[in-house]
């Protein structure tokens, strides 16, 4: 018989856990125990556990991106020139060493992929874009959308 993949079920205190971490990261242990509802001892265990089980990833600072000289966001659309397995895995080998970018899905539809990239300005992209986006391998084509507004950017995962 087959395993389940699915996740196991979580209790309302492993919940309320992951919300208020994920809305204030910088929480210590003795509030969020007392926010909970539970002992210190019981919140840093089942804190672990929740990193352990892999439902939390990390804990980072939201960086403000304009004040570090990075207040242009842009997404990119890219189409390869073959839908391959090959293909994708050097395209996506290739772009995990690029540090100016923020995402890259592997998508459906009329992109193969779409990053989200974060620069100084138009002429900061025009550079990446014309010596390292355009070189990927089986890049065929890219597609490029300046975003002119961040209506919702990061926004807290409900559940």
């Amino acid at each position: 018989m087959k395993e389940s993949t699915a996740a196991p079920l979580l209790d309302r205190i492993d919940r309320r856990i992951l919300q208020l971490l994920q809305r204030e990261g910088r929480l210590t242990n003795a509030d969020l125990a007392q926010r909970v509802n539970v002992s210190a001892a019981t919140c840093h265990r089942r804190t672990q556990r929740l990193f352990d089980e892999g439902y939390m990833r990390g804990v980072r600072a939201e960086v403000a991106p304009e004040r570090v000289g990075l207040g242009a966001l842009v997404m990119v659309g890219v189409v390869l020139d073959r839908s391959t397995p090959e293909s994708f895995g050097a395209f996506e080998a290739a772009i995990t060493k690029l540090p100016f970018i923020l995402d890259c899905h592997l998508v459906a539809g009329d992109f193969d992929y779409f990053l989200k990239i974060r620069v100084r300005d138009i002429a900061d992209f025009n550079r990446l874009h014309g010596d390292q986006l355009i070189a990927l391998p089986g890049v065929r084509q890219t597609r490029t959308f300046f975003v002119m507004k961040e209506v919702i950017d990061n926004a807290l995962l409900e559940f």
